[in-house]
């Protein structure tokens, strides 16, 4: 009978691991690797134009004109990475590193280029981060790993932009995410200040959030495992891929825009983000906003804002 009883538990035991693996891989796939929807240029261009009308004219001048150019480089593994960039009206070395968020692609933040581009007369560089757009890359990295592709992205900024640059950078939900693990890292002089709108602290908190939202699922046993295999297959895990470890080592500037009634990246992330970061740092609570709809809702503020905090580090 005990032998039986061991058997039985051993059995259950391997059963469970089974499931919890199965679960795992299935999470992240599901996370990390979804669909790319076929779409042209032209046609991304244009439903970013349909959500924000306003940005119409200055798209298509820009295409008319083939004003927005690509680029591409490759990193390190042998991905090819792609961002779109512009030139300012005037010549400047005034700079915006534009980052995309989650399932989006560069052309989802031609309203930030827009705004940094026509409204502040900046150049803009905005990456297709992996997985995404015209890049390369077999699943979405959440940031973390994103945040190596974009310092090779600041690196190649010089090149594009000349020897007076100056740059800020500014994410959008995962890119806003991104843009906070970048700035924790050693940067070249020339970056001045980030901005990050609704970025999560960590994946671990976000996909625990999701986990809970979409599944009714505690993150023991499914999210350890799934962060265990991410690991294995793609070389970085759940946990270290914290926003919230990166500002605590930020010593430039920062400004947190998040929405007050975020639900997707929950508005109570932005202050532990906001208190971990050093001075100096600025944070705005958007009245009345869901997740990542700042600009949309209050464009004439989110931009009279961000030019008030981008023009006391680039002049």
């Amino acid at each position: 009978m005990k032998k039986k009883l061991l058997a039985g538990a051993g059995i259950a035991l391997l059963a469970l691991m089974a499931a919890s693996i199965g679960g795992g891989m299935y999470l992240i796939d599901y996370a990390l690797r979804p669909d790319r929807p076929e779409r042209s240029v032209r046609e991304a261009i244009a439903e970013t134009c349909k959500d924000y009308p306003a940005i119409t004219t200055w798209a298509d001048s820009l295409q008319r004109h083939k004003a927005l150019k690509d680029t591409f480089v490759t990193a390190p593994d042998g991905t090819a990475l792609h961002a779109f960039y512009a030139y300012a009206a005037r010549p400047t070395g005034n700079t915006a590193l534009v980052i995309h968020g989650y399932g989006n692609r560069a052309t989802d933040m031609l309203h930030i280029g827009y705004m940094y581009n026509h409204s502040l007369g900046y150049n803009i560089l905005m990456p297709d981060l992996r997985h995404a757009g015209q890049s390369g890359g077999e699943a979405i990295q959440m940031g973390w790993l994103d945040r190596l592709d974009v310092m090779q992205w600041i690196g190649a900024a010089p090149a594009l932009f000349g020897d007076s640059l100056r740059m800020a950078v500014h994410g959008i939900s995962m890119g806003g995410a991104t843009t906070m693990m970048v700035s924790g890292e050693d940067l070249p002089g020339y970056v001045r200040c980030f901005i990050d709108d609704c970025g999560y602290t960590s994946v671990w908190d976000e996909f625990s959030k999701e986990l809970k939202t979409q599944f009714g699922l505690p993150p023991f046993p499914l999210l350890h495992t799934a962060s265990w295999l991410c690991g294995m297959k793609y070389g970085w895990n759940f946990r270290e891929a914290s926003a919230l470890k990166q500002v605590a080592k930020c010593t430039k500037p920062m400004l947190f825009i998040h929405g007050a009634d975020d639900d997707y990246v929950p508005t109570w992330m932005v202050y532990p983000l906001y208190e971990a970061k050093p001075q100096p740092k600025e944070l705005w609570i958007v009245p009345d906003t869901e997740h990542a709809e700042a600009y949309r809702n209050r464009p004439e503020e989110y931009t009279r804002r961000t030019k008030e905090f981008v023009g006391k580090y680039i002049r």
